[in-house]
């Protein structure tokens, strides 16, 4: 009895200690990281070289995660292919791997470097989360040993993987992420299915995945819907393209679609478009940059929801469809046309009033559009435009679109051709389809790839609609859904060689015109 009592004492003490301890906010910081990149070269460079350059970068790395834990952060993320950048093959990446055990081996690395062989990189990251108290989030690549009599064994004998590690703020290795859904990523292989990765802490539940998989349901809708993650941790190398994939514009928007914070980090190379980093929350960017004009990084903070679900601004779930199909169409203007953004083939029709209320279908999907413009200026033209279909050049990804954008010029064969500035500004808009999918992502950006926090809303009736009275001059306007069920294609197991995992790769929105660019 004596010893029944003593435990319920314990176990309620235990009870309160976890409440106590746990966090209803956290600081957050992301870094958006210029890589040092390494010469191009054939062959690959000694283990001893690549190690110094993953160092140079972690210098860098390390300044950013000094100041996240002076300025009291919890968890810093870092972006994809930070230590070592992403033109390789399998044989010039492999010097800059390292072996990373499952976190289940409970291993501090800054305490035991030598543990699972040669992992300096993976002792330094441990070492800087630990000596500041701080967690780390890092991207790197791991190798793991197979069997060459197996087939499915590429030929020198090791699975590459992009993968993301985290380390607690004692060191401690507490998960592993190998990225599945690769884009032009012929030095890595796929996993052979999706990993569901999540790790708890005092200031929530967490999750990670990392760039290219945000377009696809697993491992990133899973681990919202039935992890029941807060938090997303999102290392990423994303390329900008408009009008509908800016990082900042796309992460901001899938947030709110899915209301979950996202922590991302971008690389940041001028050259290749590559910029954008943010923290996130369900209801609207707590904070972001966008710099095309200088080589820097830049790194970001701010105070999040530790469980946003718990949070008075909590969105409410949406019916996207809900306002869309209770409507007669709007009457179709004698306008309608269709153009192209990228491949997709869009139908568009023009807003030739300053005002006025608009339909446009495609299949099976509806947009209406109902908007009031300040002014109309003379040498700008809008259109409100419909896509829905499988996407780009291999047709995997099934898309529904609702968009409202600025055409490059008054020639409307430039609808849909990449924009960065505008003068018009609209005193009202409601934007709304017949969506047959549940993921649908609210996007608003405006004049020089700015977002408009505070400035728009989803209602639960699917309307995206503009408040707080007038909008800066809008780029574009769209409600961006994926119907995944409707996929022609998903990967569905490990490459055996670097050709079968090259065709393996979704394409993602255009093809790439710059000679070395890539979204990874």
């Amino acid at each position: 009895m004596i010893t029944s009592s003593l435990q319920t004492s314990v176990a309620v003490f235990a009870l309160i200690i976890l409440h106590v301890s746990t966090l209803d906010t956290f600081k957050a910081a992301v870094y958006e990281h210029a890589v040092i990149l390494p010469n191009d070269t054939e062959t690959p460079v000694s283990p001893d070289e690549a190690l110094f350059l993953m160092n140079k970068n972690i210098d860098i790395l390390e300044k950013a995660i000094k100041q996240a834990a002076e300025q009291g952060a919890q968890i810093i993320v870092t972006p994809e292919d930070a230590l070592y950048g992403w033109k390789f093959t399998r044989e010039t990446i492999f010097p800059y791997l390292e072996n990373i055990p499952d976190p289940q081996v409970n291993w501090i690395p800054c305490q035991e470097p030598h543990r699972f062989g040669h992992t300096p990189v993976q002792a330094r990251l441990s070492c800087l989360a630990k000596n500041n108290s701080i967690y780390v989030v890092a991207n790197m690549g791991d190798k793991k040993p197979c069997n060459s009599h197996n087939t499915t064994c590429p030929s020198n004998g090791h699975y590459q993987y992009n993968t993301n590690v985290v380390y607690d703020a004692k060191g401690k290795l507490v998960a592993r992420y190998h990225k599945y859904h690769l884009y032009r990523e012929i030095q890595f292989d796929v996993p052979e299915k999706p990993e569901l990765v999540t790790f708890n802490t005092t200031f929530g539940k967490f999750g990670i995945f990392t760039c290219f998989d945000i377009l696809f349901h697993d491992p990133a809708v899973t681990l919202v819907k039935d992890s029941h993650v807060d938090t997303i941790l999102f290392p990423t190398a994303w390329m900008n393209v408009l009008p509908f994939m800016t990082a900042i514009e796309f992460h901001s928007a899938w947030a709110m679609g899915m209301r979950v914070n996202l922590l991302a980090a971008n690389t940041h190379n001028v050259s290749l478009k590559m910029t954008g980093s943010g923290i996130y929350a369900p209801h609207s960017p707590k904070v972001y940059h966008h710099d095309m004009e200088t080589e820097s990084g830049k790194i970001l903070f701010a105070e999040v929801d530790s469980h946003p679900r718990n949070s008075s601004t909590y969105p409410p779930a949406m019916n996207w469809s809900a306002y869309a199909t209770s409507i007669t169409p709007f009457p179709g203007p004698k306008n309608s046309f269709r153009g192209f953004i990228s491949r997709d083939e869009f139908n568009f029709t023009k807003l030739s009033e300053s005002a006025g209320n608009l339909t446009v279908c495609q299949k099976e999907l509806c947009c209406h559009l109902s908007y009031r413009m300040l002014a109309k200026e003379g040498d700008e033209v809008y259109v409100l435009g419909a896509f829905a279909g499988l996407h780009g050049r291999r047709r995997r990804e099934y898309w529904q679109v609702c968009t409202m954008l600025k055409c490059r010029s008054t020639d409307l064969t430039t609808c849909g051709q990449p924009v960065e500035t505008a003068l018009t500004r609209f005193e009202m808009f409601s934007l709304s389809g017949t969506f047959g999918t549940e993921y649908v992502f609210p996007e608003v950006l405006l004049t020089k790839i700015k977002l408009a926090p505070e400035k728009f809303e989803v209602l639960e009736d699917g309307r995206l609609v503009n408040k707080n009275g007038l909008s800066e001059p809008v780029l574009t306007v769209s409600l961006f859904g994926r119907w995944y069920t409707k996929d022609s294609h998903s990967i569905s197991g490990g490459t055996s060689n670097s050709a079968t995992a090259y065709l393996m790769i979704p394409t993602l929105l255009m093809i790439i015109t710059l000679r070395d660019a890539v979204m990874v």
